[in-house]
């Protein structure tokens, strides 16, 4: 195939092409050539308010888990806004500017988005990933419930990730939008009205 051939079926992919991901099922993420994906979702604790004994446990119980589990992947990403390519964005327009109006607007908005940020206390959200390859379908239900059962056996908050779930880790992961109640399906689902 000829570079511009390549170039025209890239143009025409879709996005689900494109990230390499076949479709979002009820539990996972099926991907072209990677395999399907679950995701458990971890709760973090607030390791602030947790004695050094109680962090060193915590250790010791996440080691265990991937010990026993050798398929795991850890993921972590961010679950808050985070603003700061806005922020240097602002600060570089308020060197440049020369109207003292404009550069005091700019200031403002600067220190409103250290406002924001402080208080949503960007946080974190952990995620397993298990990549299922040959499972044959009526083994791969047993077999999450047993990786569920062993991460809250080890104290850990966990849920394995819904179809909602993950396609908000997606939006996440590719758009950084985590602000975003209801993800679509399609590209401009919600714009669709039927018997009209």
């Amino acid at each position: 195939m000829s570079k511009k051939a390549k170039q025209e079926a890239k143009q025409r992919a879709s996005t689900r092409q494109l990230i390499g991901t076949k479709a979002v099922t009820d539990y996972s993420l099926q991907t072209y050539g990677h395999g399907e994906l679950v995701y458990f979702i971890i709760k973090p604790s607030n390791i602030s308010v947790l004695s050094e004994a109680s962090i060193s446990t915590r250790i010791y119980a996440l080691m265990n888990v991937l010990k026993g589990i050798a398929e795991i992947e850890l993921m972590c990403l961010n679950s808050r806004e985070n603003f700061e390519d806005n922020k240097r964005f602002l600060r570089s327009r308020i060197e440049q500017e020369q109207n003292p109006v404009v550069r005091k607007l700019l200031e403002q908005d600067l220190s409103f988005l250290d406002r924001i940020q402080v208080q949503m206390a960007t946080a974190r959200e952990f995620l397993i990933l298990i990549r299922l390859r040959d499972e044959k379908e009526k083994e791969v239900f047993p077999y999450l419930s047993r990786i569920e059962k062993s991460l809250k056996e080890q104290g850990f908050s966990v849920k394995r990730a819904d179809k909602e779930d993950i396609k908000r880790i997606l939006a996440v992961y590719f758009e950084q939008n985590v602000t975003t109640e209801k993800f679509e399906d399609f590209d401009g689902e919600r714009w669709v009205i039927f018997n009209e």
